[in-house]
């Protein structure tokens, strides 16, 4: 399973969120991107999106860690860092 930890934290506009991206196989054998975000410290919205293969997970999931790191999120932690 593969974890990439995001952050955007902007003080002056009170802006303090978090993204996460993990790509895991299913019980039946396809794979799954889940994403969570939201607000540091509160629960968050989570979507899941199946694919066929590993590779075309982790691919969707680096497309979507450049869109969010183009908008200012930052990996956080060892996790992550140079992954996908």
């Amino acid at each position: 399973m593969t974890t990439i930890y995001l952050e955007r934290r902007e003080p002056t506009h009170n802006r303090q969120r978090f993204y996460t991206l993990t790509v895991a196989q299913t019980l039946f054998g396809s794979w799954t991107l889940i994403r969570e975000w939201g607000r540091i410290g509160h629960p968050g919205t989570v979507r899941e999106t199946w694919f066929e293969s590993e590779s075309a997970a982790i691919e969707a999931g680096a497309k979507i860690r450049r869109q969010k790191e183009r908008r200012g999120y930052r990996a956080i932690g060892g996790a992550g860092e140079g992954e996908e």
